[in-house]
């Protein structure tokens, strides 16, 4: 596309209209700013006069609804009140949502941490308690704004949007599209042996780099994908390696998760079929941000021959595993 660093909305949004976005809610900065890693939003540190540094996050024109972005503030909130290690969004002015310039935003507590051990059996049963712990609470109530988590928001969607914009090339659009259909005839099938199922409350997005670790222990931040799903969502993500060496870890996270609430073990016909799903939502949600200027910057090597070419293996690779018995913890 022509023009995209003036045609994306995000490119009105320079460091003077980030400070002046923060002093709107009654903070004054100190002028230091850092952006932080974040493609979907725009999410910046921001230094101030008096008290700790803040986080402070621009949210995606027109991907949620007001009530939507509302809705995950307050059930992080809830999680907060309930003693599980989570980042609310702080209320300011008598709203944890704010608009200004144009964009809508939100203030956070800068929270540190580094990645965590996952090779550590005792790192990932911690872990497991506090997803158990959020489960718990999400199982309380639902969401009614946020989307759910299913076969057609992450599946039959993202596939419609990619073969209907042409993302695809010419050369490749059968064999892609063949076996995205024997994909998502998988994922349906994972879903028919899994049977009824309930859903809750999920982060969405709960891989380790969503989980700070200090000497505390972990702490949970971004969840901007927030929304309604099967439990193991939140734990497959925290699996990897050999089919040998990720039975032991779900065997862990397991351990501390069912201390605080109850796993039902049919969820565990999903793990390949929600990868599957991930990766198939991946490549739509990169096509439909392409006229962000920050995509192509950072993700290169997306939309090109062999990219669509390593897809096409992969959800070969895929179609296999979800034929093969599920992962079940010693």
């Amino acid at each position: 596309m022509n023009n995209q660093s003036e045609s994306h909305p995000f490119s009105r949004l320079d460091p003077l209209m980030v400070l002046d976005a923060v002093e709107s809610v009654g903070l004054h900065g100190d002028g230091r700013l850092l952006a932080l890693n974040s493609y979907e939003n725009r999410v910046y540190r921001v230094g101030r006069e008096e008290g700790q540094p803040v986080v402070v996050k621009f949210y995606r024109p027109a991907r949620w609804s007001d009530a939507a972005i509302l809705e995950e503030h307050a059930f992080t909130q809830e999680l907060a009140d309930a003693e599980v290690p989570v980042v609310p969004a702080r209320e300011l002015d008598g709203s944890t949502l704010h608009e200004f310039g144009g964009f809508r935003f939100a203030v956070f507590p800068s929270r540190g941490g580094r990645a965590p051990e996952l090779s550590d059996p005792k790192v990932l049963e911690w872990i497991g308690r506090f997803i158990g712990r959020i489960h718990a609470v999400g199982a309380a109530k639902e969401f009614v704004e946020r989307p759910a988590l299913n076969l057609d928001t992450f599946g039959r969607e993202p596939r419609a949007w990619l073969i209907g914009h042409g993302f695809i090339p010419h050369e490749l659009l059968t064999a892609y599209t063949s076996v995205l259909d024997q994909a998502l005839d998988g994922v349906a099938r994972c879903f028919d042996r899994a049977g009824e199922l309930a859903t809750v409350r999920l982060h969405g997005d709960c891989h380790a780099g969503n989980v700070l670790w200090t000497g505390d222990g972990p702490h949970f931040v971004d969840f901007d994908d927030s929304r309604m799903g099967p439990a193991v969502q939140d734990l497959w993500m925290l699996l990897s390696g050999e089919r040998q060496e990720m039975v032991r870890q779900l065997g862990d996270v397991l351990a501390g998760y069912e201390d605080f609430c109850e796993f039902d073990p049919r969820q565990l016909y999903l793990v390949e079929a929600l990868r599957t799903l991930r990766l198939i939502h991946y490549s739509a949600w990169l096509a439909m941000r392409w006229d962000d200027p920050a995509f192509p910057a950072a993700f290169p090597w997306f939309n090109t021959q062999r990219y669509w070419q390593d897809r096409i293996l992969e959800l070969r690779e895929q179609v296999a595993l979800m034929d093969e018995p599920p992962l079940w913890p010693v």
